[in-house]
C-alpha cells in the first residue's frame, strides 16, 4: 500500500496544483507557466472540458451549513458517528478510496459493474475516468477556494485515514468535496454505459464520497454538494464530443469484456460489509 500511496498523492497533487493554477489565472491574468510545477507541466493527462466552460461551483452550491443550523448539526452527527468506524471495514475502504491514481482508482466501480476495469483490455473507459476526474475535481474549486471550510479533523482532533496527507488537506478547504464529486461523476457516466448496473454504481458512486467522512477528511454536506456539482460536470460532459467519442467507445469495450466472463478486480465482499458500515452513519 506504501507504493500506491506515494503514486495517489502524486496525482491528487496534480489535481490540485491544476486548480490553484487557473484560479490564480482567474485572479491574475499575469500569472507565468513557469509558476507551475514541472511535474505537471509534462503531464499528459487532461480533462475533457476547458477551463472557462467549468461548471460554477461557488454558483452551484449553497453556503456551508451555518453555525446553530440543523444542516450543521447533521454534519456533527455523521462526524461523530464515523469515528466508530476506525480500523473497520469502512475505514479500510475509505483508505482505498482516497488515493486517486491509475490504475489503482480504475478498479473502484469493479464490484459494482461486476467486470474488470484494465488499460488493456478497455482503454477508452480508462482514459474516461482518467480525464473525467479532472473535470469533477476541478469543478469543486471556485467554491472550495472561496469558503475555505475548515475540515472536521481540525475541529475533533481526531486522526484521519490517510495520515500523510493531513498537513496538505489543513491548506485547502472542504466544501464542496472534490472526492464526493469524482464519486458520483463516475458513477452517472457508468450507468450510462452499464444502465442495468445502475443501482449498484450509483450506490457505491455515493459510498465513495461517504468514505471521506469516514476518513474524517470531510463533512457530510461536503458529500451532498460534490454530488450536485458532479451532475452539472456530467451534464456538460454530454455536450463534448470528445467525451461521447470515447463514452462509445468504452460502451463497446465493455459489452466485449462482459462476453468473457472476467472477474472483478476487488474483493467484493469486503467492499460490500464496508458499504453496510457506512449506512450506520444515517442511523
Amino acid at each position: 500500500m506504501n507504493s500506491v500511496c506515494s503514486r495517489g498523492r502524486h496525482v491528487f497533487w496534480a489535481v490540485l496544483v491544476h486548480a490553484a493554477l487557473f484560479a490564480g489565472c482567474a485572479r491574475n491574468p499575469a500569472l507565468r507557466q513557469s509558476d507551475v510545477p514541472a511535474e505537471f507541466r509534462s503531464a499528459s493527462v487532461v480533462g475533457y472540458l476547458p477551463f472557462q466552460t467549468l461548471p460554477n461551483s461557488r454558483a452551484l452550491v449553497p453556503p456551508p451549513p451555518a453555525e446553530g443550523s440543523q444542516a450543521l448539526a447533521l454534519d456533527m452527527d455523521y462526524s461523530r458517528r464515523s469515528l466508530a468506524l476506525r480500523d473497520s471495514p469502512a475505514w479500510t475502504l475509505a483508505i482505498s478510496d482516497a488515493y486517486l491514481m491509475f490504475p489503482h482508482a480504475a478498479g473502484t466501480f469493479s464490484c459494482a459493474l461486476d467486470a474488470p476495469i484494465t488499460e488493456a483490455d478497455t482503454p477508452h473507459l480508462y482514459v474516461l475516468l482518467r480525464r473525467s476526474l479532472i473535470d469533477a475535481g476541478l469543478s469543486t474549486y471556485a467554491a472550495r477556494n472561496y469558503y475555505r471550510r475548515p475540515r472536521p479533523f481540525m475541529s475533533n482532533q481526531e486522526p484521519i485515514c490517510t495520515p500523510a496527507e493531513q498537513a496538505r488537506l489543513e491548506e485547502n478547504g472542504s466544501y464542496p468535496s472534490a472526492h464526493g464529486a469524482i464519486g458520483m461523476t463516475w458513477a452517472l457516466i457508468l450507468a450510462g454505459l452499464s444502465p442495468e448496473r445502475a443501482a449498484e454504481i450509483l450506490a457505491r458512486g455515493r459510498a465513495f464520497g461517504l468514505s471521506r467522512v469516514v476518513c474524517n477528511t470531510h463533512w457530510y454536506s461536503d458529500v451532498i454538494q460534490g454530488r450536485n456539482v458532479a451532475s452539472a460536470t456530467v451534464a456538460k460532459l454530454r455536450a463534448s464530443p470528445a467525451f461521447l467519442a470515447d463514452f462509445r467507445a468504452a460502451k463497446a469495450e465493455l459489452a466485449a469484456v462482459r462476453r468473457k466472463d472476467p472477474k472483478p478486480q476487488r474483493a467484493c465482499g469486503s467492499e460490500a460489509a464496508a458499504m453496510e458500515l457506512q449506512r450506520s452513519l444515517a442511523q
